[in-house]
């Protein structure tokens, strides 16, 4: 089973703590040995890295453990390959062009027979997990000739998720640099870190922080992972079938979706938060 990770924060953040445990999944506490990749929405746009060796092999995961990259939402995988060769066009995360937005996406799961109608996005590898992603974005595209309202964003999304869920596990996460998506078919959580901040221990390997030393009183994020990257937290178990959508660090609730986004660029310029 491959490994998701996923960060939506209401400022710019750091990842490198999560990543650090994360990576380690990658050939040393998990067998997934395939490729992986992570793409940081920042306000420049996304930055995307991918490799087909896998992370404790990999110089650049290496940097990346060390380069202070601040970013509102980020999407990361390791993989372990069910379908489609390893090589770099196969590395999650894909990213495509969508009214004006570069989105992100990383799958984990194994998606049976499915090979859907050409749409307006068809994948360059040729993995399940892309041609998943190609069918949703050419779903949304020929849905909403413009970025439409988060709530009628959230029903497209999880209408199309299910649609193709029936063909095996989905568990994804999907970003357009605003919102961050995360839908569970087997086996996903996430953690909300927000004012007080605690002491955080990794699983995968023996490093602690205190979140009190590195972000401030209106500091909020939330972090997706298939598996609890911390002993120590309140990780929270998805529903099979659920898809959560992360706005400023916090699921949004109904009403909350419907009012309009309240995204800016406040805290330009002030020091990033860690997570």
């Amino acid at each position: 089973m491959c490994q998701l990770l996923g960060m939506n924060s209401s400022k710019p953040a750091d990842l490198r703590f999560s990543f650090a445990g994360f990576a380690e999944r990658g050939g040393r506490t998990g067998e997934h040995k395939d490729g992986w990749g992570i793409a940081f929405h920042t306000r420049r746009g996304c930055r995307l890295y991918t490799e087909e060796r896998s992370t404790i092999e990999s110089p650049l995961a290496e940097r990346i453990k060390r380069r202070r990259i601040k970013a509102s939402n980020v999407v990361a995988h390791i993989r372990k390959a069910t379908q489609g060769r390893v090589a770099l066009e196969n590395s999650h995360p894909f990213t495509r062009e969508l009214w004006g937005r570069t989105w992100s996406f990383a799958h984990n799961g194994d998606l049976k027979s499915f090979y859907p109608d050409a749409g307006a996005y068809t994948p360059e590898g040729d993995t399940d997990s892309e041609r998943a992603f190609c069918h949703l974005m050419s779903g949304l595209a020929d849905r909403f000739r413009s970025a439409p309202s988060r709530r009628a964003l959230y029903v497209a999304v999880h209408e199309l998720s299910a649609e193709i869920a029936v063909h095996g596990s989905f568990n994804f996460l999907l970003s357009n640099g605003d919102t961050l998506f995360a839908h569970c078919s087997t086996r996903l959580h996430y953690v909300a870190r927000a004012y007080p901040f605690s002491v955080a221990s990794l699983v995968d390997c023996e490093r602690s922080i205190d979140f009190r030393n590195h972000n401030g009183l209106d500091d909020r994020m939330a972090v997706i992972a298939t598996e609890p990257l911390t002993s120590n937290e309140s990780w929270v178990a998805f529903v099979p079938g659920e898809l959560k959508m992360f706005v400023d660090g916090k699921v949004l609730d109904g009403a909350a979706l419907s009012a309009r986004s309240s995204r800016s660029d406040a805290g330009a310029g002030q020091p990033c938060a860690l997570c």
